[in-house]
């Protein structure tokens, strides 16, 4: 009997570690922006950080919070690529303009989950 629940505890883990998805790690400077986001006031919408791959490369994307601040989008090692939208005239800095429209893979990384 013991055998018997022994085995059973052993394949029930093996289906459970199989199961389970594996999500790739943060880069360190990732989590450092989401501590930065997490000490600074609850945004409206709330901030997030969103993954996707453009132009053959993996990128990171913050999308505008408020008014006239313009989204971000980051390249994997916290470069600034450019500023898809917002900002004063809410089209960005016209480095990316095809962003929105070329993006693929999306997978939120991160959303505050204070609400104000």
């Amino acid at each position: 009997m013991k055998t018997y629940i022994l085995a059973l505890f052993a394949v029930l883990l093996l289906l459970t570690a199989c199961s389970q998805e594996t999500q790739p790690e943060n880069p360190k400077w990732v989590d450092q922006l989401i501590q930065e986001f997490e000490s600074q006031p609850v945004g409206n919408p709330p901030l997030s950080i969103w993954r996707y791959d453009y132009n053959g490369q993996a990128v990171y994307f913050v999308p505008a919070h408020c008014c006239d601040i313009p989204s971000v989008v980051y390249d994997t090692e916290g470069n600034v690529l450019c500023s898809p939208d917002g900002g004063i005239t809410g089209g960005g800095d016209g480095r990316c303009d095809d962003f929105f429209t070329q993006r693929t893979n999306e997978l939120l990384i991160w959303q505050d989950p204070r609400t104000r």
